[in-house]
């Protein structure tokens, strides 16, 4: 028989020793080698002759290269992922520790030119190599940068993208314009991987692409002025939006691609190697670094919010009290980072005050809904000191509803269709910002349990209406931030069920036969991130904590009384707790479909904690 209690004890133990002195846990942000490469081309692009830093960056890469020469996004991708393979190979050569002739990256090169070489890769892979002389760019711009001026009620304009969108488009735009190339001394040389002409014209590949550029073209071209004043306001612009979007610790929004290319946009515009802002740009990005196995890793961002309001939360509700010292300085973290600044979210949600929290540890004008409905579960028990707080983050996550009734992460109505077609694999997920059903799910389910809201209210009710309609004809939910369907499943059934949906509604019973369908021999859940790219449920067909917890969860919510399955999910979860296998690191978020997957380091204690404790309570007291 599972012990619960002792389960949970030692997630607890665990978690109370990973705590930083200030408060947060500061679990690694994961997401694979691309990152890593990155850093070393920026270095030596730059000159900067950061040996400790590039030898232990190079080390990382080779650890997570596979028997064939090839690297991989996440375990059960196939033989190997170009793009990722073209970035570590570049990267081993430009560190100077590794020749061609190096048996390793043979296997690389050979990969690469089976899988049609640089011609292959992702636009953003290819953008970084026409920055360092790899690769032409393209004689028609595919962004001309005074779509950076067209108005608001222009169908689509610089604010119709996501606020992460725009962070990485306003350099590319600069970019594109420019046509920055920048080689050294010890730049490698990548022509033999070039296998076709034409590639510096082969970014824009569909006729609909290419359609909707000419579209924003023309729309460029009607504005009033002369084309060269334009320009060099376009560029103005560009340029400003990037310098009034870095924060304290000189980070570019505190994310690692758009910083990146911000340095080279700036230095595109004449900006030195030496300029203040490029130099803290790189101690930004430098700061962001975590140490994985003893290796270095430069995180894309720093998650230290997530974990800390995710944990906070979760260790409340096993029932330790707010008064622990644990939970007092988690909270307190938490505070302390809630915001204060307008961001970019204003433009669509005028009429809201700011009071979200964002994700990184430096965040103060990006805020999320994720974010701020999970910091607001951590502080929910101590509501009568942090009333203004509270009640500023509440009003902010109302604001931030759609006009269809579900939650987006960071900007209200930001999901023209139109931009599926912009020349950039994955537009959907880099500039788009629609609702989606785990933060709808996740925000009904704060909304439910942790407040006063009346179940009729209106945004209650529209908030149902859309997740309703958002159910995939199996009974699942697609999740937008996570793997995947189990992940938006469990964010979808908790939400309906907190907002008073009977476990009779018709939904409800249809989406937890599909968990019951769906679960493993052993007694557990797993689901792989081909899930993203295929649009449907993919098996993982091996269990993973995280997913286990995700689903049993979710099952736990809506059942009147422990199932076989759940019995079995719950005797799978404790006998797995302190397991470490591929599983355990296997990617449980995602930022982009396809191309970027996140390993949470502390998932695999808090959701399964979230789940014994949620178990208990039900069925064991």
């Amino acid at each position: 028989m599972f012990d619960t209690r002792k389960g949970m004890d030692w997630i607890i133990n665990v978690l109370r020793k990973d705590q930083s002195p200030d408060g947060s846990w500061d679990y690694p942000f994961d997401t694979g080698i691309s990152t890593d490469a990155y850093m070393i081309i920026l270095l030596r692009t730059l000159e900067i002759n950061d040996e400790e830093l590039i030898q232990g960056l190079t080390k990382r890469i080779l650890t997570r290269q596979e028997k064939n020469g090839a690297w991989k996004l996440f375990f059960d991708e196939g033989d190997g992922n170009l793009t990722a393979t073209l970035e570590a190979y570049y990267a081993l050569l430009y560190s100077g520790y590794y020749p061609k002739s190096d048996k390793r990256l043979r296997a690389a090169k050979k990969f690469i030119l089976a899988n049609g070489g640089i011609k292959e890769a992702s636009t953003y892979t290819k953008i970084m190599l026409a920055l360092t002389g790899q690769q032409k760019w393209p004689t028609f711009s595919p962004f001309p940068i005074e779509v950076i001026l067209l108005p608001e009620v222009f169908p689509l304009n610089f604010y119709s993208f996501s606020a992460f969108g725009r962070a990485n488009l306003t350099p590319i735009m600069i970019l594109a314009d420019k046509k920055l190339s920048i080689r050294t001394a010890y730049s490698p040389d990548l022509s033999e991987l070039h296998l076709h002409r034409d590639e510096e014209d082969s970014w824009v590949r569909s006729t609909e692409m290419r359609s909707l550029l000419s579209f924003l073209d023309d729309g460029a071209k009607s504005l009033i002025g002369i084309p060269k004043e334009l320009r060099r306001l376009a560029i103005e612009r560009a340029k400003k939006y990037m310098l009034d979007h870095i924060e304290a610790d000189g980070t570019f929004y505190s994310y690692y691609s758009c910083t990146f290319l911000m340095i080279f946009a700036l230095l595109s515009l004449g900006y030195k190697k030496t300029d203040p802002v490029i130099i803290k740009a790189i101690e930004g990005i430098k700061s962001m670094k975590s140490e994985i196995n003893g290796l270095p890793h430069m995180q894309y961002t720093t998650a230290n919010v997530w974990n800390t309001s995710l944990i906070g939360f979760a260790l409340q509700a096993t029932g330790i009290p707010t008064t622990d010292p644990m939970i007092v300085k988690a909270n307190r973290y938490l505070l302390d980072r809630q915001h204060h600044k307008f961001g970019d979210w204003v433009i669509h949600n005028p009429n809201s005050l700011p009071g979200g929290w964002g994700f990184s540890n430096v965040n103060t004008i990006l805020p999320d809904v994720d974010d701020t409905t999970a910091t607001l579960r951590s502080i929910s028990r101590i509501v009568p000191t942090e009333l203004a707080a509270w009640e500023r983050g509440i009003n902010w996550t109302f604001s931030m509803q759609n006009d269809d009734g579900g939650w987006p992460a960071f900007e209200r109505n930001a999901d023209s269709k139109l931009i599926e077609f912009l020349p950039l694999e994955k537009a959907e997920f880099l500039m788009m910002d629609p609702s989606c059903a785990d933060l709808t799910g996740r925000t009904l389910e704060f909304f439910g349990n942790y407040t006063n809201l009346p179940r009729d209210h209106t945004a209650i009710k529209k908030g149902v209406k859309w997740l309703m309609k958002d159910q995939k004809r199996d009974g699942s939910w697609y999740g937008r931030w996570g793997i995947c369907y189990l992940y938006g499943t469990w964010g979808a059934l908790t939400g309906l069920s907190a907002v008073g949906v009977p476990n009779s509604n018709t939904s409800i019973q249809k989406a937890a036969s599909w968990l019951r369908s769906i679960q493993n021999e052993d007694g557990g859940w797993g689901e792989s991130c081909h899930s993203d790219s295929e649009k449907r449920y993919i098996p993982l067909r091996t269990s993973t904590l995280t997913h286990t917890s995700w689903a049993l969860d979710a099952l736990i919510t809506v059942s009147d009384k422990p199932t076989a399955e759940i019995r079995k999910g719950i005797q799978y979860l404790v006998d797995s707790l302190d397991k470490e296998d591929w599983t355990t690191a296997y990617p449980k978020g995602q930022g982009m479909g396809g191309a970027f997957y996140i390993h949470y380091h502390g998932y695999r204690y808090i959701f399964p904690l979230l789940t014994l404790s949620d178990y208990q309570k039900k069925f064991e007291r």
